[in-house]
């Protein structure tokens, strides 16, 4: 009786670690993007580069990171969940990527594929919208948060991606 209780436990604590293992071990374009993904190779054309969504949420962008690629502040507020998944079939030289709500002071975070790499935007000039423009665009799959600059705000919003 005691041997079949011991392995009723290691079973059942065994098919708890696998799923854990299961879990942890998804891929990131398994992780669901809360307004689809984008896939782009180069001379796409530029409708294909186009997204709608809206910010929300009270998730700090800087407990992802503190500092981009570049060194500048990672600031801003959205949903834990990336907002957009990017896929770049091929490498990219240059891209911008630029947030348009209207005039309402947006930031973006963007997670690169394998290495991490991050690259955080937010005003331009003197709009509150937020980009990126960056070179050596690697292949892979990107994660994209657009955030407020302050916590818990919903605005609509176009994403622009360009070469």
């Amino acid at each position: 009786m005691r041997e079949s209780h011991f392995w009723l436990q290691f079973c059942q604590a065994s098919w708890l670690l696998a799923s854990i293992i299961t879990i942890m071990a998804t891929p990131v374009l398994a992780q669901k993007a809360n307004f689809g993904t984008l896939k782009l190779s180069p001379g796409f054309e530029a409708q294909k580069g186009i997204v709608t969504g809206f910010t929300g949420g009270s998730y700090s962008f800087s407990a992802m990171s503190n500092r981009d690629r570049d060194q500048k502040v990672c600031i801003g507020f959205g949903d834990p969940n990336p907002d957009h998944i990017l896929v770049l079939e091929k490498d990219f030289d240059n891209l911008k990527i630029l947030i348009n709500s209207g005039g309402k002071d947006t930031t973006i975070f963007i997670k690169g594929p394998d290495d991490g790499t991050i690259r955080c935007g937010d005003d331009i000039g003197k709009s509150k919208e937020a980009s990126v423009s960056d070179r050596n665009w690697k292949k892979g799959i990107y994660q994209l948060w657009v955030g407020t600059f302050n916590p818990g705000v919903q605005d609509n919003y176009t994403l622009t991606i360009e070469q």
